[in-house]
């Protein structure tokens, strides 16, 4: 089973997306920051980063480098209503996928599906 990190600010907006992927069959463990993921990062170990760009105290850009930092094979994707204001500040993200605001569930399943299908058939998974 894919191990998802989670970091999204907005409550209810995490609970939903937990909930979402946990019932398709992804384990979620769900943050309300970069910097209450970066803890579990250095202990755990992910397939899948799955964070909001615009949060308070540490951005989604930023814990995705040092998600990268910490483990090279860790899939990113960011969610954000705010992509392209987030994107222009000069940052530069690893790569990842992008998913903007607002999404339907069944599109970020399949977004997430996608990511973990690709690594099936290149026998990283």
């Amino acid at each position: 089973m894919a191990k998802i990190l989670l970091a999204e600010d907005d409550t209810s907006m995490r609970e939903y997306l937990s909930r979402a992927l946990e019932r398709v069959g992804y384990e979620v463990e769900s943050v309300g920051c970069g910097t209450e993921a970066v803890p579990l990062l250095e202990k755990d170990k992910f397939d899948l980063l799955l964070t909001d760009i615009v949060m308070p105290e540490m951005d989604g850009i930023e814990l995705a480098q040092k998600a990268s930092a910490i483990d090279p094979s860790i899939r990113v994707m960011f969610i954000t209503g705010f992509a392209a204001v987030a994107l222009q500040g000069g940052k530069t993200a690893p790569e990842a996928k992008l998913l903007s605001k607002p999404f339907h569930l069944k599109d970020l399943v399949a977004e997430v599906d996608r990511i973990f299908q690709s690594e099936d058939q290149h026998g990283r998974l």
